[in-house]
C-alpha cells in the first residue's frame, strides 16, 4: 500500500487529512510564550483571530528530523510505503529535515520538494492522491510523475494589506505607508520555490483584474486539481472575485474548493488575501 504524508503547510487541517485519507504533520506556530500544533489544535479561523488581535506576527517553525521519523516509523511498520510531500525547500529547512528521515527506512519512504506551499502544495497532494487511487503507476513512478508535474503548479494571490509584510521585515515602513496610501494592491506569486512579486496595482478592482491576466498568462488545466483561496475571517473578497471573474471558471469546471489559507503563508500576508492555485495548460 502507498500512504500520502503532507505537512500542514498546505493548508490541510487534521479533519480534512482523515476525510482525504491522509496522514499529516504539523509545523508549529507561536504566538508570544504560547505555541500550537497547526491545524491541529489551531484552526484556520483561530489563527486569524490570534493574529488580528496581536501586536506581533507569531513564529512558525520547521518541522524537525526526530519527529518525520517517528511519523515514518508509524506510517511503515506494516510494510507500507510513503510518499512524504513537504514545503517549499527555499521557504523552510523542513525539507532537508524530511530527506535525512526518510534516508533511515530503506527505501520505504520518499519525499518530494513541493516547491510550493498552501494552496500550491495542497494540488501536489491531491494529484498524488489521484495517482494512487488509479493504481496505474509504481511507487517510484508515482514520485516521477509528481516530480514532473510540480513545475506546472501556478500559485498566485493578491493581498490585501502590506502591514504584514511591513511587520516581518519584508519591505520598509516608507514603503508600506505609501502603498496604504495609495491604495497599492500587491500580486505575489510562488515561482521556483520562492515567493515573489509579480505585479502591483492601485485599487482593488485593479487589482482582481491584474491576478486575472495573470492567471490568462498561464490558462488552468482544469483536467488537473485547482483551488481558490482567502485569508482571514470572511471570504466575502473571493465570492466577489470569483463572480467578477466568471468568464474564468463558467463551464470550465462544476467544482471551484474555496479554502482558507493558514499560518505558513497567512503570517506574512495578513487577512484580506485572495489567491487562486492550478495546473498551467
Amino acid at each position: 500500500m502507498i500512504k500520502i504524508s503532507i505537512d500542514s503547510a498546505s493548508d490541510i487541517d487534521k479533519n480534512e487529512a482523515a476525510d482525504l485519507g491522509v496522514s499529516l504533520i504539523p509545523m508549529t506556530v507561536r504566538f508570544g510564550d504560547t505555541e500550537y500544533f497547526d491545524g491541529v489544535d489551531l484552526s484556520r479561523r483561530e489563527f486569524f483571530e490570534k493574529l488580528i488581535e496581536s501586536d506581533e506576527l507569531p513564529q512558525t517553525s520547521q518541522i524537525n528530523e526526530s519527529r518525520f521519523e517517528e511519523h515514518y516509523a508509524e506510517l511503515t511498520e506494516n510494510g507500507d510505503d510513503v510518499i512524504s510531500i513537504v514545503i517549499s525547500s527555499k521557504l523552510s529547512g523542513t525539507y532537508d529535515c524530511a530527506r535525512r528521515a526518510a534516508e533511515k527506512f530503506s527505501g520505504k519512504v520518499r519525499v518530494v520538494d513541493s516547491l510550493n506551499a498552501s494552496a500550491g502544495e495542497r494540488l501536489l497532494c491531491m494529484y498524488a492522491l489521484r495517482l494512487v487511487r488509479d493504481g496505474k503507476l509504481s511507487f517510484d513512478g508515482i514520485v516521477d510523475e509528481l516530480e514532473k508535474q510540480k513545475t506546472k503548479i501556478r500559485f498566485m494571490a493578491l493581498l490585501g494589506t502590506l502591514e504584514y509584510l511591513k511587520k516581518g521585515g519584508r519591505i520598509s515602513s516608507a514603503v508600506a505607508i505609501a502603498g496604504e496610501l495609495f491604495s497599492i494592491k500587491p500580486v505575489i506569486s510562488i515561482d521556483g520555490g520562492e515567493v515573489k512579486l509579480i505585479g502591483k496595482a492601485m485599487g482593488s478592482k485593479r487589482g482582481r483584474n491584474l491576478l486575472t491576466q495573470f492567471i490568462d498568462k498561464y490558462g488552468v488545466d482544469f483536467d488537473m486539481p485547482h483551488a481558490l483561496v482567502y485569508s482571514g475571517l470572511s471570504d466575502e473578497l473571493l465570492t466577489k472575485y470569483v463572480s467578477d471573474s466568471e468568464r474564468l471558471w463558467l463551464g470550465k469546471t462544476e467544482n471551484l474548493p474555496k479554502f482558507i489559507i493558514g499560518s505558513t503563508i497567512g503570517s506574512h500576508i495578513g487577512p484580506g488575501a485572495i489567491g487562486v492555485a492550478f495546473f498551467a495548460e
